[in-house]
Parts: structure tokens; sequence; C-alpha cells
């Protein structure tokens, strides 16, 4: 028998981009398809998307970005990652678009470019209170200075939201006004940029969007909110359908443990199923507790802590047949279970469950 399946509905993706597109007044998106395209599938999103008319895609690494140009795709990709001397050749090579955030990057990329000719195209990043990569607002002047008195291709400039998806926005405003000085300070240096980009999934959903000329989008195209703080008036639909077989069903009595611990104990016979799936392909061990799976329309607990490679759900009096699939998040014919759900439960994010699934998982593409 076959082990868990993540069913990718990829007319779902393109719904879920024409929805957020349609929020936007046809704003650009460059939609972001790192760490495998958030466990959806680097590959299959990104051809599917560019496809339907999206031009613009961003991946953490060199090395995502080589991929989708070594399988056909033509359009942008702005690598998020700090920039390294190794990858400058290969960013040129496959005209990936990297990220510059510190002033040893671009006295990098200059040297690059006397020595060959050319550069890779960059954009410039600003830490407007992430803390993590990123130019300091401070230095704002000495790094558009900088740029204009070298013959680099500058193509953007972009900051990222660190609490854009929570109820007070007052940090995100901050951060808000920090760039729009950055703006401004890079109009007096009568610096030109192919795009300004800010705004992730959260800002999409809390923050307006009319002074960017494009917007990144991650969670929100593959059919999950970033939290339970955004609004959620974007009928988004999940894009991946996680499934998983049953492939032993076992009548027990009344008082039988289950699992490992034995902390879960039936309180009347019921028929226990075993689903040939674990913690390790990305169910998250810590939804036991309160956890179900849907089979037929129909929800049933997890029975006992979530083993490895399996685990056991709990079908009462119900005789689930052999072979047949459990539901464990997304969207079916007949029920749905979130990603949203899960996350709220156990104190994670659909980021961190979307992108765990992996392991032994196939993977299968609806159109």
């Amino acid at each position: 028998m076959q082990g868990p399946v993540a069913v990718i509905h990829l007319d779902r993706l393109l719904k879920n981009y024409d929805l957020i597109k349609n929020h936007l007044n046809q704003k650009r998106i460059m939609v972001v398809v790192k760490a495998n395209a958030y466990g959806h599938g680097s590959l299959e999103c990104a051809k599917a998307l560019e496809k339907h008319g999206c031009d613009s895609f961003a991946v953490f690494s060199v090395e995502e970005g080589v991929e989708l140009r070594e399988n056909g795709i033509n359009s942008d990709i702005l690598v998020f990652s700090k920039m390294s001397n190794s990858s400058l050749d290969l960013s040129n090579k496959y005209e990936l678009i990297i990220n510059a955030s510190s002033l040893s990057d671009i006295n990098l990329l200059e040297r690059f470019r006397k020595k060959n000719g050319k550069s890779p195209e960059f954009h410039l990043k600003f830490d407007t209170g992430m803390t993590r990569l990123g130019f300091d607002p401070r230095d704002a002047q000495e790094v558009f200075e900088l740029v204009k008195n070298t013959k680099l291709s500058c193509q953007g400039l972009y900051s990222h939201f660190a609490t854009a998806d929570e109820g007070d926005l007052s940090y995100a405003f901050g951060q808000l006004s920090k760039f729009k000085k950055i703006i401004k300070i890079a109009g007096s240096f009568d610096l030109k940029f192919k795009t300004v980009h800010f705004s992730n999934s959260g800002a999409i959903l809390n923050i307006d969007q009319s002074e960017f000329d494009q917007v990144r989008v991650g969670m929100l195209v593959y059919g999950a909110f970033p939290s339970d703080e955004v609004p959620m008036d974007i009928p988004i639909l999940p894009v991946m359908e996680f499934r998983a077989p049953i492939v032993e069903v076992r009548s027990v009595n009344k008082g039988t443990h289950i699992s490992y611990g034995g902390v879960y104990t039936t309180e009347s016979k019921s028929n226990i199923g075993v689903i040939q799936c674990g913690f390790a392909d990305g169910i998250p061990r810590s939804w036991y507790s309160r956890g179900y799976v849907s089979y037929n329309g129909k929800k049933y607990k997890i029975a006992g802590r979530i083993c490895m490679d399996q685990f056991m759900v709990n079908f009462e009096n119900d005789l689930p047949e052999l072979g047949d699939e459990v539901l464990i998040f997304g969207s079916d014919k007949k029920d749905t279970i979130t990603m949203e759900t899960i996350a709220g439960n156990i104190d994670s994010t659909p980021y961190v469950i979307a992108t765990d699934i992996k392991g032994r998982t196939l993977r299968k593409y609806k159109n």
C-alpha cells in the first residue's frame, strides 16, 4: 500500500492568484516559491503560474533559482539569501536577481562587474525593523550615493514587515514610515527602480498597498491565512490536500491503551485504524491531543501519540475499508480541515505545517 499523498490542486492555486490580484486592483505580484513552494512543489507551481501570467518569483537560495531556470522558468527570479562571492557566477549565468543588503555587497558586485564586464541585477534591501538582512536606514544616503557612482544594474528597492499579520499594526506602520523616508532619499539621488516592494501576505490583508507597484505573496496564494489576526475576506482555497491510507483496522475492547505511553485509552469497544503516515512525513506530532482526521465526510479522533511512520484513529463503531484514505488536512469533496485549525491548536503556523510535508510523501498534481 502507498504512503501519504499530497494532492496539489493547481486550479486552486491559480484561482487564489486571481483572487489576490483582483483584491490588489491588478497590481503586479511576486509569488514566493522558496522551500519547494512552501511544500507544494516549486517547479510545478511556478510553471502553472507563469503560464497563467505571473512574471515574477522569489526563492531563498541561488540553487533554487537555478533549478527553476533549468526547468524552463523565464520570469524574473529574486534570490533572498545573503550575497556571496561564490554565487555571483551562477547568478550572472542564470540571470537571477540577487539581494544586496550591505555596503560590502555593493563593492563585491562592482568588482565582479569590472572583472567580467557585467554583473547580476539586484534589489537593495533595507532593514526597517526585522533585524535580519538589510541596510541600516541611517546609511541610506551613503548606499544610494555608492550605487549612483557605479554602473551596476540596480532594479529594485525593498524591505520586509515583521508584524504585518498581527492585530496591533503600530510596529508595522513604524516600519512603513521608515521605508517611505528611504524611498524619498532615493528620489533625491534621481535613482529609478523597476520595482519597489514591501508587502507580504499579512500586509496584503492589513495595510494599504497603493504606494507600491509590486507585492510579494507566499502562504496566501497556497490557500492559508498567515495568522488568525488578519481579515479573512479573500475566499482562498487550500491548494494542498494531505491524505494517507488506512493499512490496518483492529477491533479493541473498552480500556485499551493506544500508542506510545498509553496516554489514550478507549472508552468503549472501538475500531482502531492504523494510518500509514507519521511525523517523519509531516503530520505534527503534537496534534494528537486534540487532533482528528476526516473519512467519508465524518471526523474521527486521532488515538494516541503520532508515531514516526504511522498513527492511529478511533473509528468508533464505523468500519473503514482497508486502502481507503483519510483526509489529514486540506479540502476534498466531502470535508475541510484547514492548516490554520491545526496550527491554532498546537501553537504553530501554517508555514511550519506546509513546509514539513516531506519524507515519503508522494505529490500528485491536479489541474
